[in-house]
């Protein structure tokens, strides 16, 4: 789409995950590239767990890459007892499944009631792991399938690395947003003037840093959520001798200090981590904050341990008009990530 106006001018904006969706976007795994072939068996039953989850609710969206991982979702899925009717599989070619980050970003307009894809830039949280090709048409592929118009701002963006209030806040990570191998030509307040016009929102908000382990250089959709327009979960570690101590602590006194547009202090409500989980000697990028707000029900990574409970029951505290459902991501995160990184929500308008 060639426009002589911004998103933010023609009066579109990226509304909150809560915003009622029409479907789910995934992109299903079918390389190596963050599970082994050894390993994919093991993730996949709680992926699925996953995907009937949100099919309660509203439609899910797979990319497949081909027409034989489009027929071996189709097996899974019946395997599982999905509904294929809540079922959409694209032929839609991808390299990996963090649909998160190399998914769409969809804008509404409700005056126009009018949709508009954002065709961010994508290159593997700093060319991290090539190949990315097609993961970086996916927006485009999208905005075809779905007959929607899209623009291109021309600069990196990845959808973990920035949260929403809908109402015109904007939350990101500097260590993240401002690393050299995203956008190294541009500075804090351009990047900030591209958020502000592509996504439609009106203030951003700067956390420091991410966890320790994760390896897309601190997304904040694994440390700070909006949980609705003025409050945020924020995930704290109660070890002190914790790698993420400090960190999550330093977040929280920023976070402290911001205010919203209505001049109002954030309600913070701390959420814990979990027992800390390896592979081998890789610190994984477990959090409670990696849940997924889909129509029917928050869904919440769970991993094991004596936090699980505890995490469901702030979150259910935080959502009192769906259902909270902790599902084991224990197998997940082994990719290094979790269910809000693999999904990307297209909203209703």
């Amino acid at each position: 789409m060639s426009i002589s106006s911004t998103p933010k001018e023609q009066g579109f904006f990226f509304p909150a995950e809560w915003h009622p969706h029409r479907a789910t976007w995934l992109s299903f795994p079918h390389t190596e590239a963050s599970w082994t072939y050894e390993r994919q068996p093991k993730m996949l039953p709680a992926y699925l767990e996953f995907i009937k989850a949100i099919s309660e609710g509203e439609k899910v969206c797979i990319n497949a890459h081909n027409e034989t991982v489009q027929q071996t979702i189709k097996l899974h899925l019946l395997g599982a007892g999905i509904d294929l009717n809540q079922i959409e599989l694209p032929l839609h070619a991808t390299n990996d499944s963090w649909c998160r980050d190399h998914g769409p970003g969809i804008l509404i307009n409700p005056e126009t009631q009018k949709r508009l894809v954002v065709n961010w830039g994508y290159n593997a949280w700093g060319g991290k792991y090539p190949p990315f090709n097609n993961d970086d048409l996916i927006p485009v592929a999208i905005a075809h399938y779905l007959g929607l118009d899209y623009v291109t701002p021309g600069i990196i963006m990845e959808g973990g690395s920035v949260e929403f209030n809908g109402k015109g806040t904007l939350l990101t990570s500097r260590a993240c947003l401002l690393n050299e191998n995203r956008n190294p030509h541009l500075n804090q307040a351009q990047i900030e003037k591209y958020l502000c016009d592509y996504y439609g929102v009106e203030q951003i908000l700067w956390v420091g840093d991410g966890i320790v382990g994760d390896d897309t250089d601190g997304h904040i959709d694994d440390t700070v959520r909006f949980v609705n327009e003025d409050t945020v979960v924020a995930i704290v570690e109660e070890n002190k001798s914790d790698d993420n101590y400090e960190i999550l602590q330093e977040n929280i006194h920023e976070l402290k200090q911001m205010r919203l547009l209505n001049g109002k202090q954030l309600n913070i409500v701390e959420l814990p981590m979990p027992t800390p989980l390896y592979s081998e000697d890789l610190r994984l990028p477990a959090s409670y904050a990696n849940f997924y707000i889909s129509n029917a029900a928050v869904i919440v990574p769970t991993f094991r341990c004596a936090n699980d409970q505890k995490a469901l029951d702030i979150l259910s505290q935080c959502f009192t008009d769906r259902k909270v459902i902790g599902i084991d991501s224990t197998e997940i995160v082994w990719g290094l990530g979790s269910f809000h990184c693999l999904s990307q929500q297209e909203p209703l308008i």
